[in-house]
Parts: structure tokens; C-alpha cells; sequence
């Protein structure tokens, strides 16, 4: 299956109070994705907390993740604030092993399309490594048109893009607009709930929190909706209904870290100024897991 494909699984990047990655813990993350039947690891998105962490550090999370992971690609978020920066990150993944990289652009002053085009241009000419172009409107208050997407793919190595549920119209009709605009790019979904939807209406790829923690489940109903089997694809949906809910509630990445918790699968918590969920909906979410 090519990189940009299937189930990308997005695990959180357990750390100290102090910044600094547990590597065991995320090790045993990585592992567990790989067993669960992922078909790449997404190492340092939103979900994996990347823009709390030291290039150091991150260059450390990459090392770990390579290190454990068999015959499961990793694909490592790169995203910062400077293009050089971005561009120093890019070289770390790729002498660390990353198999290929997903850019947002990161910033606190509102980019124009043209400064986005020109970040990308030069972050991907730091590596020979595929890139994936991280749409994330939520935390960049950057949108991407269409437009601008068939201009990126001018630049060779750019090779997929990870868009968010469209906020206005149907699924079918934002993936095809980006369809006909990069006939050529993969083009996957984040946004968990929608992604049954997603897929079936013919994305290459789901771009996964709940892969991180439940990637059994999360690969059989990428499977099924690839298929286009739409009985068996809703069944693996409703196993995950009750999360949905609480992932439109209150967002998921405090969510993944209590269930992370909860798991016995690391005890880290949010970075700060972040906070751990508060006790009554860490017992609502202990209702709702899926079995794991």
C-alpha cells in the first residue's frame, strides 16, 4: 500500500512535566499501532503535541518510533514557526528514518498564500522525503483552497494532503473539488467522526486519533469502507459512536491522554498550560472505550 494510504494512526507523544519524550512509552504506542494493522504511524501531529516539544526532543521521538517500528512507515509532523526551522526539522526525520512528512504552516501572524507556497517550496527541498500538506484551519487559521493545492503540486515531492471535514457541504463534493484540482494527490481526512463518510465517498486515507489507541478497530473499519462495504464499515463505526460524541464535545486530545491513562498505557499528561481531564469526564470516557 503507498505511504500516504489506509489507516494513518496518530499516537499522543508522551512526555515529562518537564518536556521531555518518554521514549518506553511512546515505543509501546508505536508497537501497538503496528500490531493493530495500521498502515503508517503519524508521529508529531496535533494529536502527538508536536509544537511543545525542543527540536531536540523531537528529533529524540523520531529516533524512538524508527527504532521499534518493524514493517510500519512513520510519517513525522514538522511544522514550526520558521522555515528554517521547519527546514532543520525536515533533515532530523529524515536521518532519524521518518518514511515520509506532514507540514502545517505554523504561525501567530496570518499567512497569504504565497508565503505558504514559499514555505513549502523550501521545506521540501530540505529532504527527498514525500510530503503530505497538513490542512489543520483550527490551529493555523490557514485554509487551503483548492487553487493553491494544484499549484504545490508543481513541487515534486509533494505527495498528499490531510484535510479536515468540510465545515460547510458534503464530504463527496470537498473531496472532489480537491480531486479535480490534484488529480494526482493522495488525498485523506482527519476529523474521526466523519471519516467513515470519508472514505467511502473514495479518500485514500483516514488520518486517525483513535488509531493511536484503538487501531485494531480503527484498521477494520478503514478496511471495510475501502471495500466499499458500507453494512460491515457502519457496524466498525458504531463501536466508535460513543467516542465521536465525546470527541465533538471537547475535542479529543485531552481525551487521548485520559484514555491513554486509563489503558495502563503511560501515566504522562498533557503539556502544560494544558490540563487533564477533569474526573467527571474521565468516567464518562471510561464508559465509552472501545474494547481494547
Amino acid at each position: 500500500m503507498a505511504l500516504f494510504s489506509g489507516l494513518s494512526a496518530f499516537p499522543i507523544t508522551p512526555m515529562t512535566s518537564g518536556g521531555e519524550v518518554i521514549a518506553p512509552d511512546l515505543q509501546r504506542l508505536v508497537r501497538r499501532i503496528e500490531a493493530g494493522g495500521a498502515d503508517s504511524v503519524g508521529l508529531l501531529g496535533s494529536t502527538g503535541t508536536y509544537m511543545f516539544l525542543s527540536r531536540d526532543e523531537r528529533r529524540r521521538a523520531v529516533a524512538a518510533a524508527v527504532e521499534v517500528a518493524v514493517s510500519i512507515p512513520i510519517i513525522v509532523g514538522v511544522g514550526a514557526m520558521r522555515t528554517d526551522e521547519a527546514q532543520a526539522l525536515a533533515h532530523d526525520a529524515a536521518t532519524e528514518g521518518a518514511a515520509g512528512l506532514l507540514l502545517a504552516p505554523v504561525s501567530y501572524t496570518p499567512l497569504t498564500e504565497e508565503e505558504v507556497f514559499r514555505h513549502f517550496l523550501a521545506v521540501a527541498s530540505a529532504t527527498d522525503l514525500p510530503l503530505c500538506i497538513y490542512s489543520n484551519p483550527g490551529t493555523t487559521n490557514f485554509t487551503f483552497s483548492p487553487d493553491l493545492v494544484a499549484r504545490l503540486t508543481a513541487i515534486p515531492s509533494i505527495a498528499a494532503i490531510k484535510l479536515p471535514l468540510p465545515a460547510n457541504g458534503s464530504i463527496a463534493s470537498d473531496l472532489a473539488a480537491f480531486r479535480a484540482a490534484a488529480p494526482d494527490l493522495s488525498i485523506g481526512y482527519s476529523g474521526d467522526w466523519g471519516c467513515k463518510e470519508a472514505l467511502l465517498a473514495g479518500a485514500d486515507c483516514w488520518y486517525s486519533v483513535a488509531g493511536g489507541l484503538f487501531p485494531e478497530q480503527a484498521a477494520a473499519l478503514t478496511t471495510a469502507a475501502m471495500k466499499n462495504d458500507r453494512e460491515t464499515a457502519g457496524h466498525c463505526d458504531d463501536v466508535f459512536a460513543d467516542l465521536w460524541k465525546l470527541f465533538r464535545e471537547q475535542g479529543s486530545l485531552r481525551l487521548m491522554y485520559a484514555a491513554a491513562n486509563l489503558m495502563g498505557l503511560t501515566q504522562a499528561q498533557p503539556p502544560k498550560p494544558l490540563q487533564p481531564l477533569e474526573e467527571t469526564l474521565q468516567a464518562r470516557l471510561a464508559r465509552v472505550l472501545p474494547n481494547s
